[in-house]
């Protein structure tokens, strides 16, 4: 049997995150599409979600 990776839980800080519970990846806010750790680069602190890429990042920003 193979067990299905979970998401890690974050806590997103400015410039830096930190790994609350330990997963392979965490999921884009505005896409739903998995974000290897290694790959996270965009994030907002004040909202707590991660963004797969700038653009995702920049839809959610200018959301009213």
């Amino acid at each position: 049997m193979t067990s299905v990776p979970q998401p890690a839980s974050l806590h997103y800080g400015d410039g830096e995150f930190a790994v609350l519970k330990p997963g392979p990846f965490v999921r884009c806010a505005v896409t739903d599409r998995p974000i290897p750790l290694e790959a996270l680069r965009y994030w907002s602190a004040e909202r707590q979600e991660a963004y797969y890429g700038p653009v995702e990042a920049l839809s959610r920003m200018v959301e009213k």
